[in-house]
């Protein structure tokens, strides 16, 4: 394991050495230590490593993840795994605001609460929660999975487009567009696999569903101020 002492070695000498692994990297564990809250901690990454944060992290934390895994053992600022394609990122404590916002692919676990707006515009990632989430989740979402294991906040879903939300608690309110739907067989399989690589112990079954209700996919006269 290749151990890198963030407080002496600087930022910009992390990223540089992480996102310069090849395919065929031998050097696939690294151990950042130190890391006091910086930004922008393992952003970038494009090849199949493993990164173990051990301390909180500031804003963008596992931003435009590929293929890596990237475990943070503490806390992270807003948009922790923001515009993520692959690769997997876990936190092992809370989420500021926008957690895996414009998410292409990938799994993003959250193992505390996320603040506002987890999942905007999230467009194919899936993201698990297993503590609760702040208003305006998933706003504008447009493909992937939102998994919340606790409550969920205001206006959740808002502007929805195609994306599934599963919520085993309560829902404060539901947004524009944004509707209750049948749990169906699919809904089932497709969340206790979600649950099961989260490692979440609950049954999907315990679980409701939310997504569009599609009435502002075309212009609708009433609507015109």
């Amino acid at each position: 394991m290749q151990t890198y002492d963030l407080e002496a070695d600087g930022l910009r000498g992390l990223n540089a050495a992480l996102q310069s692994q090849s395919q065929t990297t031998n050097e696939t564990a690294w151990e950042v230590i130190n890391p006091r809250g910086s930004h922008a901690i393992a952003v970038g990454l494009d090849a199949p490593i493993e990164v173990t944060v051990k301390g909180s992290t500031g804003y963008y934390c596992g931003g435009m993840n590929a293929q890596a895994t990237v475990n943070v053992h503490g806390s992270v600022g807003p948009g922790v795994a923001e515009n993520m394609m692959s690769g997997t990122v876990v936190v092992e404590g809370d989420a500021s605001q926008y957690a895996g916002a414009t998410g292409h692919g990938g799994l993003l676990v959250i193992k505390g609460n996320a603040s506002s707006r987890c999942g905007i515009s999230m467009k194919g990632i899936d993201i698990v929660v297993q503590g609760n989430i702040g208003h305006m989740s998933a706003f504008m979402a447009q493909a992937g999975n939102l998994v919340v294991c606790g409550d969920a906040g205001d206006a959740l879903g808002d502007s929805i487009y195609e994306a599934r939300l599963f919520v085993r608690g309560s829902v404060k309110s539901l947004g524009a567009d944004c509707t209750e739907k049948e749990m169906r067989p699919e809904h089932i399989a497709i969340l206790a696999d979600l649950l099961e690589r989260a490692g979440v112990d609950a049954k999907p079954e315990e679980f409701r569903r939310y997504g569009s209700a599609r009435t502002l996919y075309n212009f609708d006269i009433d609507n015109a101020y």
